[in-house]
């Protein structure tokens, strides 16, 4: 088997995903966390779409060069599973291959509406769980996941210093 994403473990990405929870999220603090995407995108030319999510309220979009309408389908996918689950696509992906099921037969959910493929992070605030949705398309999974996590944690340490 072909490895997809990058050698990650369901009890990796929940540690990463406990370190990467907010103090807060509010509508602007949503579109920093899209400001500091697009900042690394445009810094490293990265053809991606960005989006954030407060529930399915789309507060932040940009298409950087070089994205494709295409991944806007992709998002929109990702952002379904995180709605459904509450965790990270890849998150998502990685126990269903250590598990050995079809996470889509295993949840119901379509794969022509549901990506369980890297990109898709859940932004959950302390005390009140899933509050929005941080998504990337248009890297591979895995470097989609990790841009997501080095702007969350931009964000986390931006408002440390701000506290």
């Amino acid at each position: 088997m072909v490895e997809t994403t990058g050698g990650f473990t369901s009890a990796g990405l929940e540690r990463e995903a406990t370190a990467l929870v907010l103090p807060s999220l509010t509508q602007a603090q949503a579109i920093e966390i899209g400001e500091i995407a697009f900042a690394k995108a445009t810094e490293r030319a990265l053809p991606i779409i960005v989006e954030v999510r407060m529930g399915e309220w789309t507060v932040f979009k940009v298409a950087m060069t070089g994205s494709k309408p295409d991944n806007d389908s992709w998002v929109a996918r990702k952002a379904r599973v995180v709605l459904a689950t509450g965790k990270s696509t890849i998150y998502e992906r990685v126990s269903a291959e250590e598990r050995g099921v079809d996470w889509h037969k295993e949840t119901g959910l379509s794969e022509e509406l549901h990506a369980i493929h890297g990109g898709g992070l859940a932004l959950n605030v302390a005390g009140h769980g899933l509050a929005g949705i941080l998504l990337i398309s248009g890297l591979p999974q895995v470097e989609d996941h990790l841009l997501g996590v080095e702007v969350i944690t931009e964000y986390l340490a931006r408002q440390g210093e701000n506290a």
